[in-house]
């Protein structure tokens, strides 16, 4: 028999999709469109399976790396970013070729290279095999960057001069975490410099808020997203800090154990910046099978955060 027990589901809002995933899905859509099936995505384009299927329906084909790719076709940079060693192979091959890193990504590289050429020895606050990590310790040669994952790595780095030392981190990381993490950093190196802007990259920042106030007081809190999101992954960890009793990633509903929902009355449901929002209808559709529902909306910010999409895109094809 199925239990139609009442049930709060507080809603985070901002949630799902941010600017730079947006922009990402719409250059693949955008270059179909331009030079047809098939058109080539270096890595995932954004980190949900959901959104890649559908991109593969369409006539998109995912690859890791470049030399996967024939040269008679265009190619697209995931949104994480890419080493600086890729488009210049692109180059080599005469590929036509389109970037789709989040611009907030990439003004990350900028900072990083800036620091390079003032002579500084730099830290990237982030975790190690992630592809943004390995897009932006690409953009400067082996051995110049030194990645900072915890606090204990701060007590254990030893640059060569300690008066002159920088660091960038990742966009998508924990702001709690990260906040800890620089203070390690400045406690050591009084004198280092630091990004002009915060590098955690809005939407991070946003959803994270959100998810500390729905997370406050709620039996159970469901993150949507994929376990190679790693804004996703922080999502499920501040949750918990925020007061749930319990925080779940899931891919879409049919990824729901029910068994979690025995004494849930409220629940908290999220999804990270690359969940589209049907699966979040999804969760509530799910739930509203099994319990009298009552949905809560928490906003706690307005996104109003647009990128323009590559020139390329929009050039006319060359005779």
């Amino acid at each position: 028999m199925i239990d139609r027990r009442p049930l709060i589901i507080r809603l985070a809002a901002p949630r799902g999709f941010c600017a730079g995933v947006d922009r990402a899905i719409q250059i693949v859509e955008e270059a179909l469109g331009k030079w047809g099936a098939p058109v080539y995505v270096r890595h995932e384009i954004v980190h949900n399976a959901h959104v890649v299927s559908r991109l593969e329906e369409m006539g998109a084909v995912f690859v890791e790396e470049l030399d996967e790719c024939p040269e008679d076709r265009p190619v697209i940079f995931s949104a994480h970013g890419v080493p600086k060693s890729v488009p210049a192979e692109a180059q080599r091959r005469n590929m036509i070729f389109v970037d789709a890193t989040c611009p907030l990504v990439s003004k990350v590289h900028v900072e990083a290279e800036r620091h390079h050429r003032e002579g500084r020895e730099i830290v990237l606050i982030g975790h190690a095999g992630h592809p943004e990590v390995i897009g932006t310790m690409g953009q400067l040669p082996n051995d110049t960057i030194t990645l900072i994952e915890t606090v204990e790595d701060v007590e254990s780095f030893e640059p060569r001069d300690p008066a002159n030392v920088a660091f960038v981190t990742q966009t998508t990381l924990s702001v709690d975490d990260t906040a800890d993490i620089v203070a390690a950093l400045q406690a050591r190196f009084p004198g280092i410099a630091s990004p002009h802007k915060e590098d955690i990259c809005y939407a991070t920042t946003n959803r994270q808020d959100a998810v500390k106030v729905i997370g406050q007081g709620a039996d159970l809190v469901l993150v949507i997203g994929a376990e190679t999101s790693s804004n996703s992954k922080r999502l499920v960890e501040v949750a918990v800090r925020a007061g749930a009793s319990r925080s779940e990633l899931i891919a879409s509903a049919e990824n729901i154990n029910w068994d979690w929902f025995e004494g849930v009355n409220l629940l908290g449901l999220t999804a990270g910046a690359s969940a589209p929002e049907d699966l979040v209808q999804g969760v509530i559709n799910a739930c509203r099978e099994r319990f009298d529902v009552t949905l809560d909306s928490v906003e706690t910010a307005r996104e109003t955060v647009t990128f323009k999409l590559p020139r390329i895109l929009s050039e006319p094809e060359k005779a």
